[in-house]
């Protein structure tokens, strides 16, 4: 008899792997499931060789375990280009998904194929693409944000609320700011890894020297506090923990914000003391918006939409305001120049004129 390969795919717990078995005259079957790492490892692990965040990790997971149940639990080395569409279009069609929620599952997909299969896919022509609205961002005027702010009163989210506003920095970038990165002398903040993976300045407002100040010297004492039990570590990126291995507990690479527990990291099992956690901020300020009347969608978002706004109703160049926003084309930011306070394009109404 001559020599044949069987695969069987197993599903545990929505995760597959493959048991592989090579059948001949002279052997008995042998599983080599042991030894070959299951498939959602073997993209877990690409991912963090690739140093993607466990956001990422965590969505492109989800995406790919969707598309092996879309498909009857088959594995992805029996699929491919016709799958991947049906699937992308299914989402488009049958789930009314936006644009960005498919160009996420593609995202995943092709990295599924690409870097853990090594298997590179035909351009994907047929599938049915969602199309991206033009949307003009929800802005606040300046007296919608005092309004907003006045109403905030816990005294930590009250201070993140302004420092997104006064810095446009978003959400995350804003809870994720290191101690070193502040520098109070330049009345300037360093955003380390914004979107793009790309680093910027922005300016310190001077309202906000004091109280951060004041933050930094609490995260400070909070931090002594953690080394004098045996803490104090930080969570660092890429590599850096094992080439400062000082560095995760010198007080520089804190958060400004630090979380009021301590939690576990999901990846390494590490116990260390985290950022505030994002949903905290979302909740508060869809609360205050609740409280001050403001019937817009106001999110953490919106803060930056508004600081873009404001800037060049005062009059800045959209350049400056592309650079403080971190956009790479100035197209992206050009959005804002149609939802400044004057009207549609600037004209004025006829009506006025009467």
């Amino acid at each position: 008899m001559s020599r044949q390969n069987d695969f069987t795919v197993m599903f545990h717990n929505g995760i597959y792997f493959f048991v592989g078995v090579i059948m001949s005259d002279n052997t008995t079957s042998q599983s080599t499931s042991a030894s070959a790492p299951r498939l959602m490892d073997q993209v877990r692990d690409r991912l963090r060789l690739k140093h993607y965040s466990l956001r990422t990790e965590t969505a492109y997971a989800g995406w790919i375990k969707r598309f092996i149940l879309f498909h009857g639990k088959r594995h992805p080395l029996e699929m491919g280009k016709e799958e991947v569409e049906a699937f992308l279009t299914a989402l488009a069609v049958e789930r009314d998904v936006s644009a960005a929620t498919q160009s996420q599952a593609l995202s995943a997909l092709l990295f599924l194929y690409k870097e853990v299969l090594q298997v590179e896919l035909p351009w994907l022509n047929n599938v049915t693409r969602v199309t991206r609205p033009a949307r003009l961002p929800v802005v606040l005027t300046q007296a919608e944000v005092q309004q907003l702010f006045a109403v905030i009163d816990d005294v930590l989210l009250l201070l993140i609320a302004q420092l997104m506003y006064g810095t446009g920095m978003r959400v995350l970038e804003c809870l994720r700011l290191r101690v070193k990165d502040v520098d109070f002398a330049r009345r300037e903040i360093i955003v380390r890894e914004g979107k793009g993976n790309k680093d910027r300045v922005t300016m310190l407002p001077v309202g906000l020297l004091e109280p951060l100040r004041a933050q930094v010297a609490f995260a400070k004492r909070q931090h002594d506090a953690d080394v004098a039990v045996g803490g104090g570590e930080v969570w660092m990126p890429d590599a850096l923990a094992i080439k400062y291995p000082a560095g995760a507990r010198s007080f520089g690479w804190q958060y400004v914000f630090p979380a009021a527990k301590l939690s576990r990291d999901p990846r390494s099992g590490a116990v260390r003391r985290h950022h505030v956690d994002e949903k905290r901020v979302q909740r508060a300020i869809r609360r205050a918006s609740e409280v001050a009347n403001l019937y817009k969608p106001v999110s953490p978002h919106t803060l930056r939409h508004s600081f873009a706004t404001h800037l060049l109703e005062g009059g800045y160049d959209i350049r400056t305001v592309q650079e403080l926003l971190g956009h790479s084309d100035v197209s992206t930011t050009m959005i804002y120049t149609h939802v400044l306070n004057r009207g549609g394009r600037g004209v004025v109404s006829p009506l006025d004129r009467l």
